[in-house]
């Protein structure tokens, strides 16, 4: 029998449903949260990051503040812009599209973003905050992917978790997200022995390696959560880090690529938004 699928587009609605009503509380007294994008460069990828989070904030009520500038920028002149953003009090939200041109150190752009704006939850402070569990903003993929285990009714707690991937912003950040759930949890990466032998006892499954179809059908437990976070473009189109058609008829839930956790970042985006103009507000939810 197929797998259930986990429709991230949905799941995604009713959040957006949730924050238009958020944000017309807000409006009715007297303030209009504002997100400020910065996309510097011509990355293809960033422009259609960049003109979805336009789109829904639109739909949402969110004011949204774009400013595309050349891929010649210096370093220097993007951080003078993200200061002002910092100390705009009419700004909640700010986010920098990746990746940066070079010349432009993206642990410098991270770590120059206030972190009380940081919607996108990237900065060493709010990750720090998410590793000795303090409340901060939360990066929004793995935010994200928590959301979608949730709606789905996925039992986090005692499970076996395995994390495919390490990145800062996604695969380590979304470990400890599953840490706090009280899941046990594995990291796997690029010099993980024997992948498959982690991969096979996990009751949950999350991938994020950027590697075309890297799990296999027969890298899956019978029953598994299969949460599939790559994106990867190939000549038979856009395609996830598992093997969908086959790993479908094994696991007991999966994600599609696209409509999975794709329609979730945005939307996360956007709700930390809302979150951020309610602390700095002094307001609760």
């Amino acid at each position: 029998m197929s797998a259930t699928l986990i429709d991230g587009k949905a799941i995604a609605q009713r959040i957006r449903e949730e924050l238009v009503r958020e944000v017309e509380k807000l409006k009715a007294e007297g303030i209009v949260p504002t997100l400020a994008v910065l996309w510097v460069g011509e990355d293809p990828a960033s422009g259609v990051y960049y003109r979805s989070k336009q789109r829904l904030a639109a739909q949402l009520g969110i004011e949204f503040r774009g400013e595309v500038l050349p891929a010649d920028t210096s370093q220097e002149a993007l951080l003078e812009r993200i200061h002002r953003l910092n100390e705009d009090p009419e700004v909640e939200g700010i986010f920098v599209e990746f990746p940066l041109p070079e010349g432009i150190s993206p642990e410098a752009v991270r770590a120059a973003i206030a972190p009380e704006k940081d919607v996108d939850g990237i900065t060493p402070v709010n990750l720090g905050k998410l590793l000795i569990g303090e409340e901060g903003l939360i990066p929004a993929t793995p935010y994200g992917v928590m959301e979608l285990l949730e709606a789905s009714g996925v039992e986090l707690q005692g499970a076996d978790a395995v994390m495919v991937g390490r990145s800062e912003v996604v695969g380590k950040p979304l470990a400890l997200l599953l840490l706090q759930a009280h899941a046990t949890v594995t990291i796997c990466h690029s010099r993980t022995r024997d992948l498959g032998a982690h991969t096979r006892r996990a009751d949950v499954l999350c991938v994020a390696a950027g590697r075309p179809k890297l799990i296999t059908a027969d890298m899956v437990k019978e029953g598994a959560v299969v949460i599939d976070i790559g994106l990867n473009a190939t000549e038979e189109g856009v395609v996830g880090d598992v093997d969908f058609e086959a790993v479908k008829e094994k696991a007991g839930m999966i994600t599609p690529v696209p409509g999975g956790v794709g329609p979730m970042t945005a939307t996360i985006v956007l709700k930390n938004v809302v979150e951020a103009t309610r602390r700095l507000r002094g307001l609760t939810a």
